[in-house]
């Protein structure tokens, strides 16, 4: 299947963009980068209104560590914490705030959303400590959250679906049961050569991500060189039978595809209950852009439901 024509009519307005003299984000600063994702994620207005949603601030390890918890309705509720993409770099939750509307409301869970710290200011490992951090106060909180701490679940996209990976195979070592992670075009393998071992890699080339979009992330959350460590690479992690059960959703034209797809086959292999979905013609981001990309709300459906189900 060709590109999606939404899809591809959303990569005509950036190579149109560049064309006429715009710089690509990886040729900019960290914090006009930051101002120019949260711009193009505004497209399409605000989201679906929710019972309540609350911004509040946390203990962090690093200090305050600001959150957004959606509550759907009344009563004792799962829960799911989220995490956003954005490289480690971009990205916060007001740019996936109209996804987290529609999540909470159509799965029935309480979603918490955390703006954990960006690189290069706090580079590795500040964004996996704050991503702990997190689920381990909605654990610890729960009852004045009105949250069911034995229905927890962890999700995220991009960066966000790493960080979703690594906090729940640090929550299977510290024996916090999660019932489910959510996994949206996760980046799992974040280690030297790695653009070697995944074909996606140099086939999608460019389909939003770039090997020098890619290249800049990285090289603002980790330095040069990458260290080897199972909280930047999680599909090396020496075991990962026992953690969560899993939705991972990846793209066709994404170049994250191929490493998302090896993360299914792993936990399938280590006993781990996965559904792979893909979807056809689609691009990296594609999730957070359902008002230009009709499949980016069927995702976040398919996503809900999937959250809704094993939270019940």
């Amino acid at each position: 299947m060709t590109v999606d024509p939404q899809a591809q009519a959303a990569l005509d307005l950036i190579a149109n963009a560049v064309a006429n003299g715009a710089p690509a984000m990886w040729q900019m600063e960290p914090a006009t980068a930051r101002a120019s994702y949260k711009m193009m994620a505004a497209y399409g207005g605000a989201g679906e209104a929710v019972e309540t949603v609350e911004d509040r601030v946390i203990p962090g390890p690093g200090g305050d560590l600001p959150i957004r918890i959606y509550r759907p309705g009344a009563g004792t509720k799962p829960a799911m914490v989220f995490y956003h993409g954005g490289g480690f770099v971009i990205g916060d939750i007001d740019t996936h705030d109209r996804e987290n509307r529609r999540l909470a409301n159509r799965s029935g869970a309480v979603v918490v959303s955390v703006d954990y710290r960006l690189a290069p200011e706090a580079p590795f490992p500040a964004a996996t400590d704050d991503a702990w951090a997190a689920l381990a106060w909605v654990r610890d909180n729960a009852t004045e959250l009105g949250i069911d701490p034995e229905r927890l679940a962890v999700g995220g996209d991009s960066a966000g679906g790493n960080l979703a990976a690594v906090t729940a195979i640090r929550a299977r070592d510290e024996g916090l049961r999660l019932a489910h992670q959510l996994l949206i075009y996760p980046a799992v393998d974040i280690s030297e050569g790695v653009d070697d071992r995944y074909p996606s890699r140099a086939a999608n080339d460019g389909y939003i991500l770039s090997t020098e979009m890619n290249g800049w992330f990285i090289g603002h959350y980790t330095g040069d060189p990458i260290p080897a460590d199972p909280r930047l690479t999680p599909i090396d992690n020496p075991s990962l039978a026992d953690v969560a059960p899993a939705l991972v959703i990846v793209a066709q034209y994404d170049p994250l595809r191929d490493e998302g797809v090896a993360y299914a086959d792993a936990l399938a292999e280590a006993g781990v209950p996965v559904k792979l979905s893909e979807y056809p013609g689609q691009i990296h981001g594609f999730y957070n852009m359902g008002p230009a990309i009709a499949a980016g709300w069927d995702a976040v459906d398919e996503a809900a439901d999937a959250v809704g189900a094993a939270l019940a």
